[in-house]
């Protein structure tokens, strides 16, 4: 899983049938060292513009909306409250 900020959302007027109805979000990876430092993550937990989330990518994220054949690679799972230092 990744830790990111979400920091915008995507609207989009044409897109596969399959993503009609997913609320489409840019978030920002939280690691520095990360090689990626954006991505566009499904939204299933309706997080909102500023919230620290985590994201799955993979076939995890797909199973996560219930289709191994969508188009998705990267969703958001959680909302992080608050971190943990150790």
């Amino acid at each position: 899983m990744i830790a990111a900020k979400v920091i915008d959302n995507i609207w989009s007027t044409r897109k596969a049938e399959s993503l009609r109805g997913l609320k489409l979000m840019i978030v920002e990876v939280i690691d520095e060292k990360a090689s990626i430092s954006r991505l566009i993550a499904a939204d299933v937990i309706g997080a909102g513009i500023g919230e620290r989330v985590l994201v799955t990518t993979g076939s995890s994220a797909r199973r996560m909306i219930g289709d191994d054949n969508i188009p998705v690679d990267a969703v958001i799972v959680g909302i992080i409250d608050e971190d943990c230092k150790f």
